[in-house]
């Protein structure tokens, strides 16, 4: 037998080996074959095919890794945040924007807690909107880490940061187009509903452009068709009617003697003024478009001092409701369906008031405001989504407070609550107007007590909290001395008068079609969403007004820009606010379009 070589023995080296290695070399080295032709082994070949494989597979990879990569980098915000199982809605649609007004998390809390104490509910009944909270919204402006409703509003309708005091212009000043307007311009019916003035922040942001809120003349002039677009908007309802009235008319809060209403109904609006009208247009079912209906001079009053007046104002549920219907029946036979902002205004003045009393019913309020749209959608033969969602928070709401330097308690009192009928601005009014025509110091404190029992429910009063109310150089608003009152005995704590920068809630009718805004979002990221689900063009809108605002005719439409030591963009830094600062609180704008 012949013997075996061990595996790792040496091999006999030859010439033939030498120039056999090199010519290998250069062709790996140059990638041309050489002269000499010699045979090849299996080895050699399969070692060829393996690397032309290798090199076939991994180029294959190259070109699908980079055409993935083009794809991701051109996607739009729209597939970066898909639209969820459902898809992206087609053919005709509703969608319905609400608003809830100064409403932060704090302020759903109470009022559940207070409903479920009034009624005798167990722990798992919540509220409407308690079922239907799919996120959260980051609220800052372009100016400050606590926006007003201005520029929150703002965000809403352009999907745009702006400043603090804006509607809908951006921090240069110029304007940008609403989904209101771009919904107009595409079809769709427009509406707005209101309890506050029909020109303050919220309304005004999605049918007007001016440089500050202030400007709520001009706001009402855009909202009746003195626009750069034209009329927007074909249903408002709510109250500022002082706005629309010519400064010769009682009950006018205008600077000159326009008389809007006029105006109005020479443009083809169909007006309302009062209990009557409303009732008679049937639900909806009798309403022609446009309309306009303006039900309080100013704002509508809180809904626990509406409902003791029940014949003069409609309630945001009912409005709503009509508003529904009318915009439905409008839209039956076209290719479009409708916007429609619904806004709980007062749940932000009820925050500015710090009155948990009336909060509690404005948050109720809004809350049947809501159902009513789900039920409406339910029934509804065109599809259609509600997104719901706070431009802030109002007041700095807290569940509980310390009244002591004792070791708090772990409690507040909802049935303190129960005891109010009336709003601490019913009864700050009504002892003004008592103490103006009645200069009897026994006459005003037997007035200020009963008016604490009747109104507010408060039966123990002490002297000083008397004392306190009938103080005549009392700095601020003689509201603010009864919210106190009642927010103590509640155990109810507030941190401000003004707002908050705490996130808010989002809510929807169903997170198929909202998909997009479950999480924690940017409130442009709403407004983004909003015009998306109508597929409309926000920046069409803004180019066309842009174009409008720079023409001769309407270069002043916007109002008066801002001085440039006004901040727009940028946070500013501390200058020793902690010290004690001399202000005129009567006569201090708390960025609700009123003084506080």
């Amino acid at each position: 037998m012949a013997r075996e070589e061990p595996l790792l023995a040496p091999r006999p080296s030859s010439d033939h080996s030498s120039i056999r290695n090199a010519e290998e070399e250069d062709a790996l080295l140059t990638g041309e074959r050489t002269h000499r032709e010699q045979p090849r082994s299996k080895w050699a070949v399969w070692k060829d095919v393996g690397l032309f494989s290798w090199a076939f597979v991994a180029t294959i990879a190259v070109i699908v890794l980079s055409v993935v990569y083009q794809h991701e980098a051109s996607k739009n915000h729209e597939e970066r945040h898909p639209w969820g199982p459902g898809g992206k809605p087609t053919g005709k649609r509703n969608l319905i924007f609400m608003v809830s007004d100064g409403m932060g998390p704090t302020s759903l809390t109470m009022t559940r807690n207070y409903r479920q104490f009034t009624e005798g509910l167990p722990i798992d009944q919540t509220l409407v909107l308690d079922q239907h909270i799919i996120g959260t919204s980051r609220t800052r402006s372009s100016n400050s880490l606590v926006t007003d409703s201005a520029a929150g509003a703002t965000a809403f309708s352009c999907a745009h940061k702006s400043y603090n005091g804006a509607i809908s212009v951006l921090p240069d000043h110029s304007p940008c187009g609403t989904v209101l307007e771009a919904a107009a311009l595409a079809g769709y019916k427009t509406g707005l509903v209101v309890t506050t003035r029909i020109t303050d922040a919220t309304p005004a942001c999605f049918a007007s452009h001016v440089n500050l809120r202030q400007y709520e003349d001009r706001i009402a002039e855009q909202e009746i068709g003195e626009h750069p677009l034209g009329r927007v908007v074909d249903l408002m309802f709510g109250g500022g009617r002082c706005h629309f009235l010519s400064n010769t008319t009682e009950g006018s809060c205008r600077g000159d003697d326009r008389d809007l209403v006029e105006i109005a109904s020479q443009k083809g609006f169909h007006y309302l003024n009062d209990r009557k009208s409303f009732d008679a247009l049937n639900g909806g079912s009798e309403a022609k478009l446009p309309l306009l209906g303006l039900f309080a001079d100013k704002d509508i009053p809180y809904e626990i001092d509406r409902r003791s007046q029940d014949g003069i104002y409609p309630s945001l549920e009912e409005m709503a409701r009509t508003a529904l219907k009318t915009l439905s029946q409008a839209t039956a036979d076209s290719e479009q369906g409708f916007f429609l902002m619904i806004e709980g205004s007062r749940i932000d003045h009820a925050g500015h008031g710090n009155d948990p009393a009336a909060q509690v019913h404005e948050v109720l309020a809004y809350d049947r405001a809501f159902a009513a749209v789900l039920e409406f959608l339910e029934k509804d033969s065109t599809p259609g989504v509600v997104v719901s969602t706070s431009d802030h928070e109002t007041g700095g709401l807290a569940a509980a407070r310390q009244l002591h330097d004792a070791y708090p308690e772990y409690k507040w009192l909802p049935g303190v609550l129960a005891n109010a009928s009336h709003s601490s601005e019913f009864a700050g009014d009504a002892l003004t107007t008592f103490l103006s025509s009645n200069p009897d110091p026994k006459a005003q404190r037997k007035f200020a007590q009963e008016l604490l029992e009747k109104a507010l429910g408060v039966k123990d009063a002490t002297s000083e909290e008397v004392d306190h109310l009938l103080d005549p150089k009392l700095p601020y608003k003689r509201d603010y001395v009864f919210a106190d009152i009642i927010s103590r005995r509640a155990q109810i704590g507030w941190s401000t008068h003004g707002h908050s920068s705490v996130d808010v809630n989002i809510y929807a009718s169903t997170t198929k079609d909202a998909w997009r805004l479950v999480g924690n979002n940017e409130n442009t990221d709403v407004g983004a969403f909003l015009a998306d689900y109508l597929e409309v063009d926000l920046e069409d809108v803004t180019q066309k007004l842009q174009s409008k605002a720079s023409t001769a005719e309407s270069h002043n439409w916007l109002g008066d820009p801002l001085g440039e030591d006004v901040r727009t963009e940028g946070l500013d830094t501390y200058h020793g606010e902690f010290k004690k600062r001399s202000v005129d609180l009567e006569k201090r704008e708390c960025g609700c379009g009123e003084l506080h």
